[in-house]
């Protein structure tokens, strides 16, 4: 009798291949590939594999990559369409960088086509050390990029998946970080659906990610990655998920051992596949063919699990011959690319928020006798490259941009001044003498992922990765202080992953651009901007408050008075705020209708003109208010944006669609309930000071 081995069968659905495989295992086999480093199966013909890999923002730890900005900085670009072209170059040199490994025998960490990549949280507290891992701290914004990310990871081949994008971490997970192996993130059903969860339902709906990864905590007293609600009710019974559900790192150690929610690791691991987390990225699973001797799970229960996983490993194509997958064949030069490394520079320029510009003292003359680079940040790699990056083949300091684009017959001097922390102010009078000699300074100050990151990473954090406070070190600041009154005009170049609360700068400070942790092309962005090569257009994804003051508990993950929607308060700057060389101005708002039918979308027009002497990219922001909910609902909440490209003079009508689904509030039963009731629509460059307003009725 043949056996026709219908895994090999490139006829038969990904699905029902799989089926057929895992159905030949042992249940040695079976356990062997639960977990992220999966051995070989050499009777069956399957490869070793390891399923971890990263990719937040370019193919990470696995070697020379292209490095774009750090997350939050993509996310300031306000920019979908550039956000999937960068997840597209992402996973086409991640292709490459597989494939050529698979050549040289290499099938270790670091190596594969999965990546466990975007981080979709919401950055509710600036004090979350990860959160510059996010797209910040706004459910819309996050979910639009957060698509765009996972499609240009997984591709538009109609049969294969050039990645696997695992949107994480799910859910209702952004510190405490150093708490976040214990924590029980407590939260309503209003505030879940709202805010914690659409990110979520968005890429899991319209994205079609593949993968997704359960976070550490226990959301509302269950461990998320043994949490039948979040894993079965949520995401596969009313979202429709039909991928494979990961494990945080040494997560599930995590139920028994710090959860105390089971007893022991069979328990736990029983738990975990039964209720959803069909993978681990760890090692415990190992411990699966105990749990099934002690009658704690069945066999059939893991193989449904199983199945799953080797399905996201059939639609890679890696049991098909290579000649018939598109993406196999994606050549390692491609890799590091010169037109990659364009990207990044692209990126990095509409990342920049220009945060002020008194008396117009940007952009600045090439032809300048003599610059002074001040600070720490200035010719220091860290602050390019964030956490979770790979390595640049070569890369700009903001100090090695600056020099680059200035006359030859510009001075560049420079002065580190101080170092990151302490107390030290040692390099304060060669910071002097530069800025005494200059007709401008450049002060590089900020944060740096040394001070702001993931539990253990962060070497120089105030609580393990998170922040105490929302200002600059100390020291930074006295050496800005310094620069200041040395007399001439300065420039804050102000590098941060989060929120900081730069109060005397912004006051005292005639100039300050936000650059982010830019990428390896970051000091030639800069230098774009601040030499008027491009005219800035980034726009804030976060809320920069006045002072933590502001700020509810960091443990408190009520909306309430958090990020922009719920504050009340006025920051420091807003969310969405960011200036540019020219003005903009709105004029001929239009609504569809004055008064809607309950269910039926409402159109919306404005036109945008550019009344300044630069040409340059707006970001048309639109915010809804329901001005007569019945309960508590956001002040405004983000459901459009668009950039447009405008020179001087020139105008153009902008179109937006708001859905009825926008229109829906959530219940404090977590119900999404359309009522009927007058809505304030907001069009402008950010949120809370609209440019235009219209107000509609539903009925």
């Amino acid at each position: 009798m043949t056996d026709n081995k219908d895994y090999l069968n490139t006829d038969l659905p990904f699905s029902d291949r799989a089926r057929d495989l895992v159905s030949r295992m042992t249940l040695d086999e079976k356990v062997s590939q639960m977990m992220h480093d999966s051995p070989p199966i050499e009777r069956l013909g399957v490869p070793a594999y390891n399923w971890w890999n990263e990719c937040l923002h370019g193919v990470a730890r696995a070697g020379v990559a292209t490095v774009f900005p750090q997350a939050i900085g993509m996310a300031a670009m306000w920019d979908a369409e550039l956000m999937y072209g960068i997840a597209d170059v992402i996973s086409t040199e991640g292709r490459a960088k597989h494939h050529e490994a698979l050549r040289q025998g290499d099938r270790g960490v670091f190596r594969g086509i999965t990546f466990f990549t975007p981080n979709i949280n919401i950055f509710r507290d600036p004090r979350w050390g990860r959160g510059h891992e996010t797209y910040g701290e706004d459910p819309y914004l996050t979910g639009r990029l957060g698509v765009a990310f996972v499609k240009g990871i997984q591709g538009d081949d109609p049969k294969h998946l050039k990645g696997v994008a695992t949107a994480k971490h799910y859910a209702v997970h952004s510190g405490p970080e150093p708490a976040r192996h214990t924590f029980d993130a407590r939260v309503s059903p209003k505030d879940l659906r709202e805010t914690y969860l659409a990110a979520f339902e968005a890429c899991v709906r319209e994205g079609k990610v593949e993968s997704i990864m359960g976070a550490y905590n226990r959301t509302d007293g269950e461990p998320c990655c043994a949490s039948k609600k979040l894993l079965i009710d949520i995401l596969r019974g009313e979202w429709g998920f039909d991928g494979f559900v990961v494990s945080d790192l040494g997560a599930i150690p995590d139920i028994h051992d710090h959860h105390h929610f089971t007893n022991n690791v069979y328990e736990s691991v029983a738990l975990a596949v039964k209720n959803g987390c069909d993978f681990e990225c760890g090692w415990v699973y190992g411990s699966l063919k105990e749990a099934v001797e002690q009658g704690l799970i069945s066999e059939a229960e893991i193989d449904v699990a199983l199945t799953r996983v080797f399905t996201a490993r059939m639609k890679l194509g890696m049991f098909d011959p290579p000649e018939n997958v598109s993406y196999a064949s994606i050549p390692y030069e491609v890799n590091d690319c010169e037109e990659h490394r364009q990207l990044a520079r692209k990126a990095a320029r509409e990342s920049i928020v220009l945060l002020k510009n008194d008396r117009r003292l940007l952009p600045l003359s090439k032809d300048l006798e003599s610059i002074a680079v001040v600070g720490p940040n200035a010719d220091s790699e860290d602050v390019l490259l964030g956490n979770y990056y790979g390595t640049p083949s070569r890369y700009v300091t903001l100090l090695q941009g600056i020099r680059n684009a200035v006359s030859p017959s510009t001075r560049v001097w420079y002065a580190q001044g101080c170092e990151l922390t302490g107390d030290s102010t040692w390099g304060f009078s060669e910071a002097v003498s530069a800025a005494e000699r200059a007709n401008v300074v450049i002060v590089c100050v900020g944060l740096s992922p040394q001070l702001e990151g993931e539990e253990g990473d962060a070497s120089k954090s105030e609580a393990n990765g998170d922040r105490v406070t929302l200002h600059i070190p100390a020291i930074q600041q006295k050496l800005l202080e310094r620069m200041v009154a040395v007399g001439k005009p300065v420039v804050l170049a102000l590098t941060t992953g989060s929120a900081v609360s730069i109060n005397w700068a912004n006051e005292n400070v005639p100039a300050i651009v936000n650059v982010w942790y830019p990428g390896e092309e970051g000091g030639t962005a800069l230098a774009d901007v601040l030499f008027g090569d491009y005219n800035p257009s980034g726009r804030l994804p976060v809320t920069f408050p006045k002072s933590v003051d502001q700020l509810p508990p960091f443990e408190d993950y009520s909306m309430v008075g958090r990020t922009y929607r719920y504050m009340t308060e006025e920051p420091l700057y807003p969310f969405g705020y960011g200036l540019s060389y020219t003005t903009f101005e709105y004029f001929d708002l239009k609504l569809s209708s004055a008064q809607l039918a309950a269910g039926d979308d409402l159109k919306v027009t404005v036109r945008v003109r550019n009344s300044g002497a630069y040409a340059g990219d707006e970001v048309v922001q639109m915010y809804l208010s329901d001005l007569e909910a019945s309960v508590r609902v956001p002040v405004r909440s983000l459901v459009g944006f668009t950039r447009v490209s405008l020179e001087p003079g020139a105008a153009q009508e902008v179109s937006f669609t708001i859905t009825s689904e926008q229109m829906r509030i959530v219940n404090d039963a977590g119900e999404r309930v359309l009522e009927p009731g007058k809505f304030r629509v907001e069009v402008g460059g950010w949120a809370g000071k609209p440019a235009v307003v219209g107000e509609f009725g539903v009925s």
